[in-house]
């Protein structure tokens, strides 16, 4: 958006115009194929969780191994990421900044400080600072259903495995299924 209050106001130049801004903005754009429709929802849900092709594909293909549906299991792997668990806590208020925080060591799974961001979480598994102090003045997300967050203790337990109607995040994972079932 633009800067400081403009856009606030009924000036704004994104609201007072339906076409992007430029010399070429109201220029014809021609319609998404098929394939570029999946290949951005890849790279959305690529950005969103912070991952580089080779581990998205990998990911993949975890899915399409594992017994259900595909585009259901490539979710739950992707939500049970360890830095994704931080951040949907409330610990961290990115993703990228919950995984700097797990790669520096800053959380324990069960008692045992773990730094893989991509360590796989099971349920039952209970997640905890290994400073209770350095966050005092975070309040935990309990507003997640498969998550159990203690505010007293400082602590996330995994309830159960997320389904898809537990995960709020857009993405189209059929589409991706498909981009890579090419």
């Amino acid at each position: 958006m633009l800067k400081g209050e403009r856009c606030l106001s009924p000036k704004c130049a994104i609201t007072k115009r339906a076409y992007a801004p430029g010399d070429h903005g109201q220029g014809f754009r021609g319609k998404v194929s098929e394939y570029g429709r999946q290949l951005r929802e890849k790279q959305k849900a690529r950005r969103i969780y912070g991952l580089s092709e080779s581990q998205f594909s990998q990911y993949v293909d975890k899915a399409n191994a594992m017994l259900g549906n595909n585009s259901e299991n490539l979710m739950r792997l992707l939500e049970t990421r360890f830095d994704n668990i931080v951040y949907r806590l409330g610990f961290a208020t990115s993703r990228s900044f919950a995984r700097q925080m797990v790669s520096h060591g800053l959380f324990k799974i069960n008692g045992r400080k773990v730094t893989i961001p991509s360590y796989k979480v099971k349920a039952s598994d209970i997640i905890s600072p290994r400073n209770a102090e350095d966050f005092k003045e975070v309040d935990l997300n309990k507003s997640i259903t498969w998550l159990e967050a203690d505010s007293k203790k400082y602590e996330g337990v995994v309830k159960h495995l997320p389904v898809r109607d537990e995960i709020d995040t857009s993405i189209n994972e059929s589409l991706i299924i498909e981009f890579y079932s090419r």
